[in-house]
């Protein structure tokens, strides 16, 4: 099973010039600018401050890149989208480094999408979701703050989850809560796991 034994952060960055030059896997985690992103990156590395979690919705307009277990790959912190009380240029400008990272970034192997499990997805979701599809990304989406639903309306918000994504039977969704951490280790070990394996297979392939 997949730990997360350490975590560190690297840099920030905006452009393609100032992203860290590792050649290893990355993870990049998104969701709207409100969604607990923060919270749950320091949930799933034990690190209660890694992610600054902002008193602010829409503050992060950097992506921040964090190693883990010293070098074996990258989680990368997109910005928060959807947030309105910012300008449309603003908007545009978060949207083009989101996009700038997705749409050339050949570490990139995983996009952790973020939702809320309380709402149906919005419409900056929905594009989200199209977009890390449309660049062909392996997807997992996580629904967050689950532990504010009782199992009824965990069953029933999975239904409007899946139906407003157009998700098939395949498509990995999970309900996680960084309060309780329920399913914590279970759900590291889905996310990063297979990525170190098929790394690790590479590598044995190559020698």
């Amino acid at each position: 099973m997949f730990k997360i034994k350490n975590s560190d952060f690297v840099t920030s960055a905006v452009k393609k010039e100032q992203y860290p030059v590792t050649g290893l896997p990355e993870i990049a985690f998104v969701g709207r600018s409100n969604v607990g992103k923060s919270s749950i990156i320091n949930a799933l590395t034990n690190r209660r401050k890694l992610a600054k979690v902002s008193q602010t919705p829409g503050k992060t307009r950097l992506i921040n890149f964090f190693e883990i277990n010293n070098n074996e790959l990258y989680l990368v912190d997109l910005p928060g989208y959807g947030y309105a009380k910012v300008s449309k240029t603003e908007k545009a400008s978060w949207g083009n480094t989101i996009e700038t990272y997705l749409s050339g970034r050949e570490e990139l192997k995983r996009v952790v999408l973020l939702v809320d499990s309380r709402h149906k997805p919005t419409a900056d979701d929905i594009q989200m979701h199209e977009w890390i599809k449309f660049y062909g990304y392996d997807e997992v989406i996580i629904a967050t703050k689950s532990d504010k639903l009782s199992n009824n309306e965990l069953r029933k918000n999975e239904k409007v989850i899946r139906d407003t994504l157009k998700l098939g039977k395949e498509d990995k969704l999970y309900f996680f809560s960084s309060v309780n951490k329920k399913g914590k280790d279970e759900l590291i070990d889905d996310i990063f796991g297979p990525l170190v394996e098929s790394e690790t297979e590479i590598e044995t392939e190559s020698e």
